[in-house]
């Protein structure tokens, strides 16, 4: 009886996740310049309120660009998880310097 739970709790998790990289596929699909990366470590959060916007820039482990992203609440503190990520990558003029930035457009904790 235990196994056959067990086994109704994997199946779940795996149409989860399907179904979750089904959405991800098709959001690929359509817009060929998105990229997306599955468990990154975040090692820093700051948010900062510009306008009426939250914005939020995320450093990520082995990566030396900023990813941002806004929402009009505040997000929790996302230093030191792991999450999956669907970016644009952007550059950005900062004092007449280019700046690469990764303007995220989905991001989920893993």
């Amino acid at each position: 009886m235990v196994d056959n739970c067990r086994a109704r709790r994997s199946c779940t998790r795996i149409i989860r996740l399907e179904i979750v990289k089904n959405e991800v596929d098709k959001l690929l699909e359509r817009h060929k310049l998105l990229v997306h990366s599955e468990r990154k470590r975040v090692v820093s959060h700051a948010q900062r309120r510009t306008g009426g916007w939250i914005v939020n820039t995320v450093m990520l482990e082995e990566y030396s660009v900023p990813f941002r992203f806004k929402r009009k609440t505040p997000y929790k503190n996302l230093k030191g998880m792991f999450v999956n990520l669907t970016y644009y990558p952007n550059t950005e003029l900062v004092a007449g310097i280019a700046v690469e930035v990764m303007n995220v457009v989905r991001i989920r904790t893993s």
